[in-house]
């Protein structure tokens, strides 16, 4: 219910921002799988809220290509193919691979690490690097997610585009959740799931990108090869 402020909307917006990321979070983890169904009255029940903005939340998502509606039955997660995570490589590769083709030519929006502001930030990105190489180890894929996802939203927004960060995020995002969907089938993921994450912050600090631009595609390719041993129909 509103206050005596008036707050009441943005009460609602923050609301529908907490569920549609506590459902993007199941999404992620592996929770919520492609052939469950649920409702909105379902989750507003789970959560303890009104339907509103569960409803706005799982459009939310839906418009983010997590989610697929079901005419009047509700909604299911997304399953994505190998052809999609092929289609969502090459979409963020081609961002991606302007970034660090710039970062040799000196252009005014490509970050320079002698600032002492982008010094910092370029810290705290290592730091995110640090930990999802540590979780990468570990064949831990919740916790690598949760660091990977910070560690290219913050490393992104040192170029000072927040339509890049953005689009980056949304893929990356899509990314994991197929990701996520494959590797359902596979066991000890030890050893096996990229982690070079702070040899790209050093490569931004050098502004190699040739090299950047080479430990990109060796991450493309090993997530690729993994979801391909995932997918359905593979011994």
């Amino acid at each position: 219910m509103p206050g005596p402020t008036g707050n009441g909307a943005v009460t609602r917006s923050t609301l529908r921002q907490q569920i549609a990321d506590a459902l993007r979070d199941e999404v992620l983890a592996g929770r919520l799988q492609p052939e469950r169904e649920f409702t909105v009255k379902e989750i507003a029940e789970q959560y303890g809220v009104s339907a509103t903005p569960v409803r706005e939340a799982l459009v939310d998502l839906s418009a983010q290509g997590l989610l697929e509606a079901d005419q009047h039955r509700g909604f299911h997660v997304r399953e994505y193919s190998v052809t999609d995570f092929r289609g969502l490589i090459q979409a963020r590769g081609l961002v991606i691979d302007g970034m660090f083709h710039a970062l040799g030519r000196g252009q005014a929006d490509v970050p320079d690490p002698g600032d002492p502001r982008t010094a910092a930030a370029l810290a705290g990105v290592r730091r995110r690097g640090e930990e999802a190489q540590r979780a990468a180890c570990a064949g831990d894929v919740t916790v690598l997610i949760g660091y990977d996802l910070r560690f290219w939203r913050e490393l992104s927004a040192l170029f000072g585009n927040p339509y890049l960060v953005d689009f980056l995020h949304r893929t990356r995002v899509q990314s994991w959740v197929c990701v996520v969907q494959h590797l359902r089938r596979l066991t000890d993921l030890r050893g096996r799931l990229w982690g070079r994450h702070t040899e790209l912050v050093d490569a931004l600090v050098a502004r190699d990108g040739e090299h950047a631009r080479a430990l990109i595609a060796e991450c493309n390719a090993q997530a690729l090869d993994l979801v391909e041993q995932g997918a359905p129909g593979r011994p």
